[in-house]
């Protein structure tokens, strides 16, 4: 796929607006009642990088990017500032932050994933792109050593194990992560004049699957 491992730079997506949208099929019956589906397992993320623009500094840093990125060709990493880590907003990043999976005795490979709950409702988000240095894994109460125990994939968020983790035992992980994204345009307008009087671009920026 044709993405670039490198991540917008994190001080100009702080002013960004976005989140997780979701594709919902409501149908409306004759008696009032309603049928919904959706065609999505995940949600796919939006945001709008323009407003994290604060000067014309930031204005060309985005250019540069942009253009390195060849528009649309390209998709990379971006910081999601509301929502970048498995542990709580004003928490440290733990080992045993989430469950991701549960031991077999023959399974290696897992992927990373974070579990949204809300009552007894879950949701479990795959994430492919953790940070370089975040991740701790562990098995039930115990932390393992990356090289050591297992080894991880950046580009995939895929982690396998040295040894087939003992069946129901459960596999815990913590980490930062990015969002892979692309621009969702193919051209940025920008005027000196208006940015100056407080009119930002609009730079419409998508998740995409990998």
């Amino acid at each position: 796929m044709n993405f670039h491992e490198v991540r917008f730079p994190a001080n100009l997506s702080f002013g960004s607006v976005g989140g997780p949208v979701r594709r919902t099929e409501v149908v409306t019956l004759a008696n009032g009642f309603e049928e919904r589906n959706t065609p999505w397992a995940h949600s796919r993320r939006r945001y709008d990088a323009g407003l994290g623009m604060r000067s014309l500094d930031d204005i060309e840093t985005l250019i540069a990017f942009y253009e390195a990125r060849q528009g649309q060709m390209f998709g990379f990493r971006w910081k999601d500032w509301s929502d970048f880590k498995t542990s709580k907003a004003t928490e440290e990043v733990s080992f045993d932050d989430q469950v991701i999976a549960t031991g077999d005795g023959h399974t290696t490979r897992f992927q990373l994933s974070k579990t949204y709950r809300s009552g007894e409702y879950t949701y479990q988000r795959p994430i492919t792109k953790p940070v370089l240095g975040s991740v701790r894994i562990g098995i039930e109460q115990d932390e393992l050593k990356e090289t050591v125990d297992y080894t991880l994939d950046l580009t995939t968020g895929e982690v396998v194990f040295v040894h087939p983790p003992t069946e129901q035992l459960q596999i815990v992980a913590g980490f930062e992560f990015d969002v892979p994204v692309r621009f969702d345009t193919d051209g940025i307008q920008t005027s000196v004049a208006s940015f100056q009087a407080g009119d930002v671009p609009n730079v419409p920026v998508v998740e995409v699957r990998v």
